[in-house]
């Protein structure tokens, strides 16, 4: 990590956590972490009360567009887990395709990239 100094590492370190922090927040306003599966989470299916036929309707295509959401959530917090994992053992910043240094710009831009700007295209 010679290319990244201690307090640029921080900051990112910082911005992750705030990231992760927000996304669980998102994820906990509709789903509840899977116990049985680390970094899972379930949407909560909706409890019908003998209500009109309508409503529960309503409830069940909220609920089917929730798990896109869902899905897109956890990703992004598996990719937030995986850079701290890294920054942990000092190998936070290289592309997980050609090894090569991920750019400080893009880094301040999306710190959780796994690749640089070459090869994620």
């Amino acid at each position: 990590m010679k290319y990244m100094d201690k307090k640029f590492i921080e900051q990112l370190k910082q911005k992750l956590e705030e990231r992760r922090v927000s996304i669980e927040k998102e994820l906990g306003k509709f789903a509840k972490k899977d116990s049985n599966m680390e970094g899972d989470w379930d949407s909560v299916f909706p409890k019908f009360n003998h209500g009109d036929i309508e409503e529960a309707a309503d409830e069940v295509e909220e609920y089917t567009s929730r798990l896109s959401v869902e899905f897109s959530l956890e990703n992004k917090l598996r990719d937030i887990k995986i850079a701290l994992k890294k920054i942990e053992k000092g190998c936070y910043g290289v592309c997980e395709e050609c090894e090569k240094h991920i750019s400080k710009e893009r880094l301040k831009v999306y710190p959780e990239a796994r690749t640089c700007a070459k090869c994620q295209k």
